[in-house]
């Protein structure tokens, strides 16, 4: 039997599933092999949360509309810098111009009043506790949508290791497992691929008016899940 493992530097590769692989090398199991798929989680609190807002205006011309949508959207902008966003954290997502039209029941068709501009900036909050009083703020400058948020984890590198610890260990166990009921003493790795993937439960939130909001609204942000998948294939040993 042939199986596929890669190698660099004559060391076997971990190679995430989002970076170009090694050159394939054939080797020769003598044994027979079993092939997995474990996953492990390790939850934790985020502490990162990101969300985008906007402006949206509505004017006769564009001209009018662009620049009503301007003043509103630094607005936001400059309120967001002074509730303590950092200006690397703010980033413009889109600015839309379309011409607006409304049915017309009487004639059956639609009817040209005007143009609508939106511009939409996603923010990043470093400090979870205070994303209510920044929400509030930002609707307060003028904000007319929010979509968000979405909690993450801004260093996740221990996470990680210990998820994939923990498959690791799962996997072997599971080998070993499958190996002893065959009669073999022990099993090898011969080739083993990782994915990297995160979740979390935290509702998503959306506002089209500011009137939706009465007072700082209640942020729980859970916990986010850091997942590692791994590949692996294993060859029964005697």
């Amino acid at each position: 039997m042939r199986f596929s493992i890669l190698l660099a530097g004559g060391a076997l590769a971990l190679t995430p599933l989002n970076m170009a692989q090694a050159a394939n090398v054939q080797i020769v199991a003598q044994n027979p092999v079993i092939e997995l798929s474990v996953s492990e989680q390790v939850d934790s609190a985020p502490d990162t949360a990101r969300f985008s807002t906007g402006v949206e205006t509505k004017a006769r011309t564009a001209t009018e509309a662009l620049r009503q949508n301007s003043v509103q959207a630094r607005a936001v902008i400059k309120r967001l810098k002074a509730l303590g966003i950092a200006e690397k954290d703010i980033q413009t997502t889109g600015i839309n111009l379309r011409a607006d039209y409304q049915y017309d029941q009487e004639s059956r068709t639609n009817r040209f009043v005007g143009y609508v501009v939106s511009n939409q900036v996603s923010a990043t909050v470093r400090e979870i506790s205070r994303l209510g009083e920044v929400l509030d703020g930002i609707v307060s400058s003028g904000a007319t949508n929010l979509n968000g948020p979405h909690f993450s984890i801004s260093d996740d590198s221990e996470l990680k290791n210990v998820a994939r610890k923990r498959a690791l260990a799962n996997a072997k166990e599971r080998a070993m497992s499958y190996a002893l009921s065959e009669g073999y003493t022990g099993v090898r790795i011969i080739s083993i691929s990782e994915g990297i993937s995160h979740r979390s439960a935290a509702p998503m939130m959306r506002m089209e008016s500011a009137a939706d909001f009465a007072a700082a609204p209640p942020v729980a942000p859970g916990q986010v899940g850091t997942v590692v998948s791994l590949n692996l294939s294993y060859e029964m040993t005697r």
